[in-house]
């Protein structure tokens, strides 16, 4: 048995043209990535989305459309899985209502699992702004359809 771990996130850029990221700590480690997750067992994509952008970002959104779904081969940081990937342009159509930082890690707060959130400019972002390979990918991507 080969275990698969499908993830999906939600590349949200505000009328200044900026892109939302998330700096966290779990697991013994500090990473930045895009707001999403895990998907749950019996739960689709666009309904995962959803549900993390609620958990994480205290925020409703709308999906756009597809923007990227992985098509390489990666392991998990965390575990023996293979990561697969999805990505969706997303919008709020609630309030976004965090506390957002100009600095990686400023965390408010102590404990395991620590988040943060920032906004980075389209047009200042790059691959190494953000931890994992997939979102590395998806930077490049993005840096190429401006």
């Amino acid at each position: 048995m080969y275990p698969f771990n499908v993830r999906v996130y939600g590349l949200l850029i505000n009328d200044q043209n900026e892109i939302l990221i998330t700096d966290e700590q779990e697991f013994g480690m500090r990473f930045t990535k895009f707001p999403g997750g895990g998907l749950e067992h019996g739960e689709g994509l666009i309904d995962g989305l959803k549900r993390e952008f609620v958990e994480e970002c205290n925020v409703e959104i709308e999906v756009l459309r597809h923007f990227y779904t992985t098509d390489f081969y990666i392991k998990s940081a965390f575990n023996e899985s293979q990561m697969i990937s999805v990505y969706y342009m997303v919008k709020n159509i609630t309030p976004l209502n965090l506390a957002f930082k100009t600095i990686a890690f400023d965390f408010d707060g102590e404990g395991e699992v620590l988040q943060s959130f920032r906004w980075v400019n389209m047009a200042d972002i790059h691959p190494e702004d953000v931890t994992f390979p997939i979102d590395q990918h998806v930077v490049k991507l993005l840096i190429n359809n401006k």
